[in-house]
């Protein structure tokens, strides 16, 4: 029984990444894609699609530099189940001096912390990737 499936999403990347597969296949949710699509609007990841089966599934597909070293460094879950963790926009963290990013949760959809700064909306913080 997985009790937190973002953060086990982001462990299976994290351990995909270890072992240098080029792609991932994780059970499907609106959460997950939306996340997943933008790490692929970041950079991060290749490709994310969902695959119609029965039931529904997420493929992602991972980014390699030329040298075959992994294009995510770090990817953690900030705000867990047990302890959620909310900011404003003016108090959005900055993910190594702006060089990685945070998704945040706001009224407006998911975004990185940099579009809810200039859109000034704060929310839940999901993750942060560099």
């Amino acid at each position: 029984m997985i009790t937190d499936p973002i953060a086990d999403m982001l462990t299976q990347i994290r351990n995909v990444l270890l072992i240098n597969r080029s792609e991932l296949i994780i059970p499907f949710s609106k959460l997950k894609y939306s996340i997943a699509k933008i790490l692929v609007k970041e950079g991060y990841l290749k490709a994310a699609e969902e695959i119609s089966d029965k039931p529904a599934k997420l493929r992602i597909v991972l980014k390699y530099t030329d040298e075959k070293k992994p294009s995510i460094t770090s990817i953690k879950r900030v705000s867990k189940p047990g302890r959620r963790v909310y900011a404003n926009w003016d108090k959005l963290p900055w993910v190594l001096n702006n060089y990685g990013i945070s998704v945040i949760s706001t009224s407006h959809g998911m975004m990185t912390n940099r579009d809810a700064r200039k859109k000034k909306v704060g929310g839940e913080i999901i993750c942060e990737v560099y």
